[in-house]
């Protein structure tokens, strides 16, 4: 990490100190800092601060270099998860590849043509529990930002390109699900001043809790773990709501052929998503009562 500018000159000044022959010209007391004998505007005080910045500047290019590169190796280096996700986001829908490589050939096509291209918008990968075997979980975003399983026809395309830039040997499935279906009970204790019975913020007419879920939801990373005394504090903060009460929470998601959901399971504390995102059901569950 790069030094501050306090501490280079430190290191400036107390080898300016620590030079006999320096301190024999000057007729310096070495009892004192550099900064009791030379004011700011001093001559060699001046010239100090110059070559400081110097050494600063070029500390702090060296230092983002270092970063770039490191960052750089860690996305590009083969065989690891983060090079598999970093694969999956670059997919091209209707591209093809150079021959014998993992990289698309874009010669003629338009930046955006290229960008439009890109349909896989979220991605995580995770290695199976009980076998060798990688799990990519991907998704993109419907019309209304909302995220959304690529399409049978998409799906195919994808399967094929990894199949070809796959490690040899490396077993995978890609999972492009219809998102976990979340199914909330609540008891919202709320504050009749700022409330109605129904939710409704009198001020403005919006449904302050059901917002904060939405946004909750959206706030969640993909294929991340939905911690529900993380969404209780979400509520919490919400206007108007007093005592926000989760009686139960459940989620449902799509099997292993990817057409069918489960039966709904109870979440006790935490859980990833098997399609790697939520979606509430509804806000039928909700229940206000004045406090």
């Amino acid at each position: 990490m790069a030094r501050t500018i306090t501490e280079i000159k430190k290191s400036f000044t107390d080898r300016f100190m620590q030079d006999p022959a320096l301190v024999e010209a000057y007729g310096l007391d070495e009892n004192q800092t550099f900064e009791n004998q030379f004011s700011l505007t001093a001559f060699e005080n001046v010239l100090i601060d110059v070559f400081v910045f110097l050494f600063w500047t070029l500390e702090k290019l060296f230092d983002n270099h270092k970063k770039e590169v490191t960052e750089i190796l860690s996305v590009l280096k083969p065989h690891t998860a983060r090079w598999y996700r970093n694969k999956a986001l670059i997919f091209q829908y209707g591209f093809n590849l150079y021959p014998d490589t993992d990289v698309f050939n874009n010669e003629g096509f338009s930046q955006e043509q290229i960008q439009n291209s890109k349909i896989i918008k979220y991605s995580a990968v995770t290695e199976a529990t009980n076998e060798s075997r990688l799990i990519i979980k991907i998704a993109t975003e419907d019309s209304n930002a909302e995220l959304a399983p690529i399409s049978p026809a998409q799906k195919e395309s994808f399967d094929a390109y990894i199949d070809e830039i796959r490690d040899a040997g490396v077993k995978i499935t890609v999972i492009n699900y219809l998102p976990d279906i979340l199914r909330l009970n609540i008891k919202i204790y709320y504050n009749p001043l700022v409330l109605t019975s129904s939710g409704v913020s009198i001020l403005t007419g919006k449904k302050p809790v059901e917002d904060a879920l939405k946004a909750f939801m959206k706030e969640l990373p993909f294929d991340g773990e939905l911690i529900l005394s993380s969404l209780v504090d979400k509520l919490q903060q919400t206007e108007g709501v007093d005592i926000p009460h989760l009686v139960n929470a459940a989620s449902s998601w799509i099997d292993s052929t990817g057409t069918t959901y489960g039966t709904f399971e109870n979440i006790g504390v935490k859980k990833i998503p098997t399609s790697g995102y939520f979606k509430i059901e509804n806000f039928n569950n909700i229940e206000y009562i004045a406090n």
